[in-house]
């Protein structure tokens, strides 16, 4: 399994619903509300060779309330 990382960013009022919502859908490893720029930290797990442009467009983008996302593209853990 792959690890990756998404920020996400909310609409003002939204980031429960969001974090809510990616935990109803069982895509998520992990969720975290942060302070700064981003309102959630969420890690995810997917197959080796999944397109995870394709995995964040279909199924995090999908969520409502999300204003901006970045995503972390990790390579090993230490």
């Amino acid at each position: 399994m792959k690890p990756f990382f998404v920020l996400i960013k909310c609409h003002l009022g939204k980031a429960y619903e969001v974090a809510n919502a990616i935990a109803d859908a069982e895509i998520a490893s992990e969720i975290y509300s942060i302070a700064g720029d981003h309102d959630l930290l969420v890690k995810f797990y997917v197959e080796e060779g999944t397109d995870i442009g394709h995995f964040v467009n279909e199924k995090v983008h999908a969520v409502g309330g999300i204003r901006d996302t970045r995503t972390i593209i990790t390579f090993k853990a230490f």
